[in-house]
């Protein structure tokens, strides 16, 4: 099989995902000065690309497999194919938003005000033609940085910012109006490389078990011994995929009882399982799920 040339986004999200293709069985060495990573895989090639640049590079073939925002993707309008959405960031494991950002003084209340005011945003290409879709005639600047402080200046009416928190924009006493987009990191390929069975199917292995392991930073599995007397009372309590395996001890008045439950809910879990007689309580931690 040919070198499957995979594109890392370089940046802000770099750090992120080496630890998602850690967690996904590829551990990928960075150096210092040096735009290709190595990696524990010999048919993978890697090189390390800014997001905004991802997609064109994927569409002409130069990389066949890359990683970038959705909002990157809309931003060049490049012909490729999204295999699947990997909600990860820097932050959290939650979708980051494009937003339409004012003064909190400004008289701007919904995007129909900004007709006629001038905009700052790295979003040039999606924010003119989101506008255009609405009929509105603004003013559209790149931003090379700071793109919050143009507006803290006075240099523009609004920005159009990425932002998964809000709270460095209501730190600058800023106010967000709207959500212009909602962007996810997308695993895409190009078209031709798809059509190859041998990189689509390592394409497809990879886009598995970085799923999988996202899949699991919202998991966990409990474990936990239960009197024979006490298991319908537990197991109601118990979410699960489909049922929660059950196998008896050696001593046959107990139960082994073990299950998968959102890692949000066991704070409240826990207690309920030992009020309803569940002993020797387990949580563990999930690296991949299927």
């Amino acid at each position: 099989m040919p070198l499957l040339k995979l594109g890392i986004p370089k940046g802000s999200l770099e750090e992120a995902t080496l630890e998602l293709f850690a967690q996904a069985g590829w551990n990928i060495t960075a150096h210092a000065r040096n735009y290709y990573p190595d990696i524990d895989d010999p048919d993978i090639r890697c090189a390390l690309i800014r997001a905004q640049e991802m997609a064109p590079y994927v569409e002409r073939g130069a990389l066949d497999l890359g990683l970038t925002g959705l909002d990157w993707i809309l931003e060049s309008q490049a012909e490729v194919e999204q295999i699947c959405t990997l909600t990860y960031s820097k932050v959290s494991n939650r979708p980051s938003r494009w937003v339409l950002v004012v003064p909190q003084d400004s008289p701007i209340q919904r995007v129909e005000d900004l007709a006629g005011k001038k905009i700052a945003t790295e979003l040039v290409g999606f924010t003119k033609r989101y506008l255009a879709e609405r009929g509105i005639q603004a003013a559209v600047e790149f931003s090379w940085g700071a793109t919050e402080a143009k507006v803290v200046e006075g240099l523009v009416d609004a920005v159009v910012e990425i932002t998964e928190t809000g709270s460095t924009i209501r730190a600058h006493g800023l106010r967000i109006v709207e959500d212009l987009l909602i962007t996810e990191t997308r695993l895409i390929a190009n078209p031709q490389a798809m059509q190859d069975p041998e990189r689509r199917a390592k394409i497809e292995q990879i886009a598995l078990m970085l799923q999988a392991a996202l899949r699991a930073r919202h998991k966990v599995a409990l474990k936990c011994n239960v009197p024979a007397e006490c298991l319908d009372a537990v197991v109601a309590l118990l979410p699960s995929l489909h049922a929660p395996t059950v196998s008896h001890l050696y001593d046959r008045q107990w139960l082994a009882l073990e299950t998968i439950v959102d890692a949000a809910s066991v704070r409240d879990l826990v207690p309920k399982l030992s009020a309803a007689g569940a002993q020797g309580i387990l949580e563990y931690r999930l690296n991949k799920m299927v």
